[in-house]
């Protein structure tokens, strides 16, 4: 792509990516659950939060650096756990997985990758910098295999979705009847014994198949067993509330994401930057807080910052940038994110990521 026709920001990627992607795909990326109030909300809800810039500070100096979970990471972003990027791009996550750890950034993996989590991890050459999404199923020892999979190729956290005990509807999948293109494959169940998309009338394969493979079972109990096999630290994705937040941290979480599935489960359920301060309040300092949903600019990320999160998760923005561009749009796109917080930052007085805090920001 030439210089004079690279995106200059998020919202461009978005629209370039519909002429490299099918409808079908395009559609499963972008659409949330039923009338999409969610999908929508998470976005507009950071028009209703407005910055208070400090001023006639030196901000000569800056850094992003951060630390999730104890470990550095050149800013505070990570990568979204996202399914089926072989859509996007014919090496999927081996591409995204290998821009996270050039760039000093953690990738979540999905459980629903289209490529094997220990190719994943060998693509990225630093497996410290991948965690692995996971979902209780209904078939407990699917997960526990899944669990002993990610810890030997050296995964640093499993991240438990736990907004997810049955599937939301999105209405535009169900009308395309989506389904995975011949050759593709959930890559991480391929040789799984007892693994096959089952037949469903009227519903599309991949939909019907998370429909009856998800435990609608899952309890908070659920963590404590993951912790039992395992010692590697878990990441509780979905919380909305604070008193949620607190029985995270109870059950042993080491870090929360406050999530709604980017739109995709709940319809109009709370935005998740509106949910922020209540679940900080509530579990403090004992926990690494995170936010995904609705973030395009260093701005965004900025309010999420000042309103406790440590740092915040990509999803649908680095898609965009794979569809367009490959590697070099989904490290462009970070770039871009880099340099507007960067931006946002000295604007505001603030030359470190620990110097942002809640009186820079007011809710309208």
């Amino acid at each position: 792509m030439s210089q004079m026709n690279k995106p200059i920001n998020l919202f461009e990627y978005e629209f370039l990516a519909p002429q490299h992607l099918s409808q079908m795909a395009l559609d499963y990326y972008a659409s949330g659950a039923w009338d999409e109030i969610t999908l929508r909300d998470n976005r507009a809800a950071y028009e209703r939060y407005k910055l208070r810039p400090r001023i006639l500070l030196d901000v000569s100096h800056r850094s992003l650096t951060t630390k999730i979970l104890g470990q550095q990471i050149k800013m505070p972003i990570l990568i979204a756990p996202m399914a089926v990027q072989c859509l996007a791009h014919p090496q999927g996550e081996l591409v995204t997985a290998k821009v996270a750890a050039d760039f000093g950034i953690i990738m979540v993996l999905s459980t629903f990758s289209t490529k094997k989590l220990e190719d994943v991890a060998s693509a990225a050459n630093l497996p410290k910098n991948l965690w692995f999404q996971l979902y209780v199923h209904l078939d407990r020892s699917l997960t526990r295999t899944l669990v002993e999979r990610a810890e030997v190729a050296g995964y640093q956290a499993l991240c438990l979705t736990v907004d997810t005990p049955v599937l939301g509807r999105r209405e535009r999948d169900q009308r395309n009847l989506f389904t995975l293109p011949l050759g593709m494959e959930l890559a991480n169940f391929t040789s799984m014994a007892n693994w096959e998309i089952p037949e469903m009338e009227n519903a599309p394969g991949l939909s019907a198949d998370f429909a009856n493979r998800l435990s609608p079972t899952i309890t908070w109990k659920d963590i404590d067993w993951l912790q039992s096999l395992t010692s590697l630290p878990i990441v509780v994705k979905g919380i909305l509330r604070a008193d949620d937040g607190i029985r995270a941290v109870e059950h042993g979480a080491k870090g929360i994401i406050v999530s709604n599935h980017g739109g995709r489960q709940l319809d109009g359920a709370i935005a998740t930057i509106d949910a922020l301060s209540e679940i900080v309040a509530a579990v403090g300092s004992q926990v690494d807080v995170m936010l995904d949903g609705g973030i395009r600019r260093g701005t965004d990320i900025l309010k999420a910052l000042a309103l406790g999160a440590k740092a915040v998760l990509i999803g649908r923005p680095i898609l965009w940038a794979l569809a367009v561009d490959g590697a070099a749009g989904i490290h462009h796109l970070l770039e871009l994110l880099h340099d507007e917080l960067d931006v946002a930052m000295a604007l505001s007085g603030c030359t470190r990521v620990q110097d942002i805090d809640a009186s820079l920001v007011r809710h309208i």
